[in-house]
């Protein structure tokens, strides 16, 4: 009987690249089934909670929590340096520290609002939204910062807002270690043997997109918030490097260090079971 891979993944640029050739089965998918669904970070965390997914694209704030139902997969993460969201305000020189203020957060357990907490905790009030919101209520004034991912890191110049400061430089000042925002996790309760075949295809999806890097554009395009290409491919530049094709041992550190973290601000017990890479 044929193993069926429920599979969510989100809809940013990386994904879509990683993945384009495990979606049409350019791929050999080992024996399994994939049933895949597209959709947002913050909806993939919750359907994670709820545990509607074997594997998924999950924030690393998101996989802290899940940690004991679940293993990060060495394939498909996004960690980088230069990669972090960024701290964006309405007003050009503005900086968060009245608690009358609103910052925007692209969802209650997105490594960005993680990020937000770890360096200005209690400054303003949270508010989260879908993250193409962000920067039109940004625009509107109608909050007074927001924390910027996905493809408006590199559009945000266009919108006359302030840059306060970009939280992944901070992380990599801290920690020396490459910022992990997210990775793909599976379900603890599946065979190691299927979540190894799991692994291994999406790792042939990768090196097939990295092959021909323009093979899954028309993927990443009917997915895309922005959809001019070059825009598409500086998002796979910056968030599809080595460590998504491999964490290793400087990923593995991040994780380390994102759970040493999590723990000193309470975000979980300190007897918790920390972040923990599949090893086939």
């Amino acid at each position: 009987m044929t193993d069926i891979i429920r599979l969510g993944i989100s809809t940013c640029p990386n994904d879509t690249f990683t993945f384009h050739a495990l979606m049409n089965q350019l791929v050999d998918w080992r024996g399994l089934e994939f049933d895949v669904e597209l959709l947002d970070i913050q909806q993939l965390n919750d359907r994670l909670f709820v545990g509607d997914f074997d594997v998924a694209k999950a924030s690393f704030h998101a996989a802290l929590l899940l940690a004991e139902t679940t293993v990060v997969l060495p394939c498909g993460s996004a960690l980088g340096f230069g990669v972090g969201p960024l701290l964006l305000s309405a007003e050009q020189t503005a900086t968060p520290g009245n608690s009358e203020q609103v910052t925007l957060c692209p969802g209650e357990h997105t490594t960005a609002a993680l990020l937000f907490r770890l360096f200005y905790a209690n400054t303003t009030q949270i508010q989260h939204v879908v993250f193409s919101e962000i920067m039109p209520l940004l625009k509107r004034q109608q909050a007074d910062f927001g924390v910027c991912i996905h493809e408006g890191r590199f559009t945000w110049q266009n919108e006359g807002l302030g840059l306060v400061v970009d939280l992944g430089t901070r992380w990599e000042q801290e920690t020396n270690c490459p910022l992990p925002l997210g990775g793909i996790v599976a379900q603890r309760t599946l065979p190691a043997e299927t979540t190894a075949k799991v692994q291994a295809v999406i790792q042939d999806s990768l090196h097939f997109a990295l092959a021909d890097r323009n093979a899954p554009l028309p993927t990443m395009r009917k997915y895309a918030q922005e959809f001019d290409d070059e825009v598409l491919m500086k998002h796979v530049d910056l968030y599809v490097n080595d460590w998504t094709v491999d964490l290793g041992d400087s990923g593995r550190a991040a994780l380390h260090q994102l759970s040493d973290r999590a723990i000193d601000i309470g975000l979980v017990e300190n007897t918790a079971r920390r972040l923990e890479v599949f090893r086939p």
